[in-house]
Parts: C-alpha cells; sequence; structure tokens
C-alpha cells in the first residue's frame, strides 16, 4: 500500500526530504473524514508518523556529542498545506494538507494527550490510507497512551475554539460560515467534538470519533444557535469535572510502557538496539531501586 507523501512526490507536487517517502510508517484521514461529518467540498487532512535514519534518532551514532560542535540537523515532522492534486475526484482535483512526524515526537505528543495525535490514532481503519507492521502495532496498543492528564488538554483546546468561535473578523471560508450562520460553526462544532471526545477517553479509556458524528452535523447545518454552544459547553464542562475525578483511568501516562512499544517499533525497522539504546531488564531494575533504599537508609 503506497503512501499519500510517496505518489505526491512521484507526481512533483511535493518535495519532501528524501528519506521519508520510503519510511513512513501510518498515514491516516483526518478532520472532518474521520468525525465522520465531511461533504464534497471537505479538504483531505492526512495524518502520519515515520521512522528517520537510525542516527537522526540516535546522533550519538553518527558521532555528535550534546551541545558540542557541528550538531545533526533534528527532524521532527513534515508538513505541507494546500497541496493541489488534480487527479483526484475524478479530475476535479482536491487540496491536502500533510503532516508526518518523527515516530519519537508523534510517541511524545500521544503520552502529553495531544488531541490532533490522539485523534489520528483512533480514526476509523476506513480512514486509514497507509500502514506497515509498526504502524500496526502502535494502533493495537494505542489504548496505553490515554490517561485523564486529557481532561486539561481536551478542554483547553475546547476553550481556544470557543473563543475563535465568535472571531468578528473573519476571512476566507470562515467569512462565509459566519455571514450565513451568523458565528462560526465550524468551530462550534469542535467544541463540542473535543468534549465529547474527552467524555469517552474518561468513561470508556476508548475513542470513537464518529459516535456524536449526527449531533456535530446538525451544528454544521447552523440548527445551533451561537448561546447553545456556550450553554452545552458549560453544562458539560461542570458535569466532566465529576467525571474526571471518579474516572478509573490511569492519572499519568505509563511512561515505561510506551517506551517500550516505542523501541519495540525501533528495533522491528531498524534491527537491534543493542549500540542505541541501554535496555534495563525488571531484576535489573528492582536491585537497583533495593540498592538505592541501602544507599539512603544508610544500612
Amino acid at each position: 500500500m503506497a503512501s499519500i507523501v510517496g505518489s505526491l512526490t512521484q507526481k512533483g507536487l511535493i518535495s519532501p526530504p528524501k528519506f521519508l517517502p520510503s519510511n513512513i510508517q501510518m498515514e491516516t484521514m483526518m478532520g472532518s473524514v474521520a468525525y465522520g461529518v465531511s461533504d464534497d467540498m471537505s479538504d483531505l487532512d492526512v495524518y502520519g508518523f515515520c521512522i528517520p535514519p537510525k542516527d537522526i534518532v540516535f546522533p550519538h551514532l553518527a558521532g555528535e556529542i550534546n551541545g558540542f560542535g557541528n550538531q545533526i540537523q533534528r527532524f521532527d515532522q513534515y508538513q505541507q498545506h494546500h497541496i493541489n492534486d488534480p487527479s483526484l475526484r475524478g479530475g476535479k482535483g482536491q487540496e491536502i494538507d500533510v503532516a508526518i512526524y518523527n515516530i519519537v515526537k508523534y510517541f511524545q505528543l500521544c503520552m502529553d494527550n495531544n488531541p490532533n495525535m490522539i485523534d489520528s490514532m483512533f480514526t476509523p481503519i476506513r480512514c486509514i490510507l497507509h500502514s506497515t507492521e509498526v504502524g500496526n502495532m502502535v494502533r493495537e496498543r494505542r489504548k496505553i497512551f490515554l490517561h485523564k492528564g486529557s481532561w486539561h488538554k481536551f478542554k483547553g483546546y475546547a476553550y481556544s475554539q470557543l473563543h475563535k468561535m465568535s472571531n468578528k473578523n473573519p476571512t476566507g471560508k470562515r467569512l462565509a460560515l459566519v455571514e450565513k450562520y451568523g458565528y462560526d460553526v465550524k468551530f462550534a462544532y469542535h467544541v463540542v467534538r473535543l468534549i465529547n471526545e474527552v467524555e469517552q477517553i474518561l468513561v470508556e479509556g476508548d475513542l470513537d470519533l464518529t459516535l456524536n458524528r449526527e449531533q456535530l452535523k446538525s451544528i454544521r447545518r447552523g440548527e445551533w444557535k451561537e448561546e447553545d454552544i456556550r450553554k452545552w459547553f458549560e453544562d458539560k464542562e461542570t458535569g466532566l469535572e465529576k467525571v474526571y475525578t471518579e474516572s478509573k483511568l490511569q492519572k499519568k501516562p505509563d511512561q515505561q510502557k510506551i517506551k517500550t512499544l516505542l523501541i519495540e517499533c525501533l528495533e522491528h525497522h531498524y534491527g537491534s538496539l543493542d549500540k542505541c539504546v541501554t535496555i534495563v531488564d525488571k531484576s535489573t531494575a528492582y536491585l537497583k531501586q533495593i540498592k538505592d533504599i541501602i544507599d539512603k537508609s544508610g544500612i
């Protein structure tokens, strides 16, 4: 299954780093398509992650000493917006936005429960455009990234969308929405979407991006007034504070479990990591803990 980035590169529509097209592990459609509210005019948003060359992930393999002399150029992500592929939609063309992350940054953002990144892990299978065995490994264990900190992250993003919703100086496509409905219904549906999603996470420890698609569609059709959105948000925020407190989800991310998955993904791609990282087994870790306790107690 060829990647979208690879296809766009072959067509000469983008020029990503040379290593990128052949090292992408997962690509998925995002945005309105993933949430089940798209229409024929919707743009195509593509998110994914790659595994860069080994010396980018582990710079010391190229002789780099952190902070000394010439430093290897880091690769965090490749983003390209408003790519027009005239071959899509039966020759009518379509705009594509692409964001491909270094697997290390992708894992970190997901561990932080960044809403966009978490969503990209939980898109419906119909949205997956490209996935290797590594991509499948990550999706199969995606629930380990979820924790109660998602409440603060998602609520913060919802507040941002709520503020943008009432922008009195919109431009471009946003201007047409405000002129038609009196406020920006696209920002409004994101407010509701984000709060619905974090409620699912806190209650179920899982996420179905299309669960409330009919509700979101009704907002996009202008069937809710701006004050309806604000009242809904206020009521939900109050109720979810209790849900957050009572949630049985882990309070913080299990960093060791996520790191183990990251190392497994890198080993699957690179082979042995013996010269790259020191992997401590459980018995060694326990012995170190015991030694630390003894040293602190002075026994």
